[in-house]
């Protein structure tokens, strides 16, 4: 695998005047052989800075074979991550900052390497960057946490991200074209820290939580709904309790949009109109209900013991899927296709449960043990399942629950591996690394 990692690429190539694009150095790229031999422009600064360079190692060199040994090698400024089982990458792009894919509402399809510098946009086929977005705020006193803070506040649909950087608005940036870019501002009752939850068809939800409680009260909240395409506010509802949504299912003649009610000691899932906002059901929490997971217009749940079980219209209990006695396991939020659910386990087991009735199809043992971080995505006929960084991102056949292929590199990490794909290319990367893997 060629690299462009070298000691050169460790100088600055810019004239204190030079800033253009200052604030959007891209991280390396790690060459797989797609692209072409076209590299960063220098400034005049370092084309001088760089012939004394050349000049310098020129005179190294003439002194080494005048001694009649061998030239010497270049030594690399850190290590270079490869591939140590699995498909060969097309590319890997190796960024300044670790990851954090966590922010990310959902999975993205297209390659993005999103960290605290903010969102660098990769050309598909060669890696290289190209547009970095930098968004995130400080900070605000007021806010609860850090987690709660970046958790759903990115958002990447089409040729957009959306973000709730700015308070009382709804920031919209576009991957390409710093001329696109627009901003949305948001009623009165939305003025604060906005955090989005689910979108689809165009329609982004999200909440904002009152968390001032003069009178020892407990947090309010308010949800809403915005129209993308037309940037306009659809809806937004009051709710007297913390509450945020979920997910989205379709519904004979609506969409139904789950939400997480947080009552004194227990949770309730509310089901409220996705058109209009309006609470149409809700159902008591069998568990914690940190998840919640769309199958037609049914939900999955977690079951209070470890489990998953459906509901039904009306929050009708359809089946639950738990631990047998003597097991040990807890469901993570499970993925549902047509007519399948795939169930992953922190013990490292996914189970495919026929979707009606829920009756075990199969199950699969991972060469590694999952948590909460462990996202698996599904392509196609195949089910990627992210393990962490030393483990890699394992491939199984949904038809027969057999395990394909294992990828990991050799690079060191802590992170989990996450996961993106754009129908052509599977994006799984980790820590500061993100490979380009054909998808299977």
């Amino acid at each position: 695998m060629k690299s462009s990692e070298g000691p050169v690429q460790e100088a600055s190539w810019q004239w204190d005047g030079d800033a253009d694009g200052a604030a959007e150095v891209p991280g390396d790229v790690l060459d797989g052989g797609g692209r072409g031999g076209d590299g960063p422009r220098l400034s005049r600064r370092g084309l001088l800075i760089g012939a004394g360079v050349l000049a310098a190692g020129g005179a190294v060199w003439a002194l080494g074979r005048t001694g009649g040994g061998p030239s010497p090698s270049p030594t690399p400024s850190r290590p270079q991550p490869t591939a140590l089982s699995g498909p060969t990458p097309l590319w890997t792009y190796r960024g300044a900052q670790p990851m954090t894919p966590e922010r990310l509402l959902t999975a993205p399809q297209r390659p993005v390497f999103l960290s605290k510098a903010g969102l660098q946009v990769l050309d598909p086929g060669t890696g290289e960057p190209g547009r970095l977005l930098v968004f995130d705020p400080p900070p605000p006193k007021d806010w609860p946490s850090d987690r709660e803070l970046t958790a759903g506040t990115v958002v990447l649909r089409g040729d957009y991200l959306y973000t709730a950087a700015s308070r009382g608005h709804l920031d919209a940036h576009h991957l390409t074209d710093p001329a696109a870019d627009w901003s949305l501002p948001l009623p009165d009752e939305l003025q604060g820290q906005i955090q989005f939850a689910c979108q689809d068809a165009g329609v982004l939800y999200g909440c904002l939580t009152n968390w001032s409680s003069a009178d020892g009260a407990v947090p309010s909240s308010r949800l809403f709904a915005v129209q993308l395409d037309d940037r306009t506010l659809l809806w937004s509802v009051a709710s007297d309790h913390r509450e945020r949504p979920l997910a989205l299912a379709p519904a004979d003649g609506d969409r139904l949009l789950a939400c997480v009610r947080s009552l004194d000691s227990r949770a309730e899932l509310v089901v409220r109109s996705a058109v209009t906002g309006r609470e149409l059901w809700t159902s008591p929490g069998f568990g914690d209900l940190s998840w919640c997971s769309p199958a037609g217009g049914s939900f999955l749940v977690p079951d209070g013991n470890g489990g998953v079980r459906m509901l039904g219209a009306g929050g009708k209990p359809l089946w639950s899927h738990s631990p047998a006695r003597g097991e040990s396991w807890r469901a993570l939020p499970p993925l549902p296709d047509a007519a399948r659910v795939y169930v992953p386990r922190d013990n490292g087991v996914v189970t495919c449960l026929e979707t009606t009735t829920g009756a075990v199809l199969w199950s699969c043992k991972l060469p590694f043990l999952l948590d909460r971080r462990s996202l698996p995505l599904l392509d196609g006929g195949t089910l990627y399942v992210p393990g962490p960084a030393p483990s890699g991102v394992t491939a199984v056949h949904t038809a027969t629950g057999q395990l394909g292929w294992t990828f990991h590199d050799s690079g060191p990490g802590r992170d989990v591996w996450s996961l993106a794909a754009d129908g052509t290319h599977l994006y799984a990367g980790h820590d500061d690394v993100l490979h380009a893997l054909p998808l299977s």
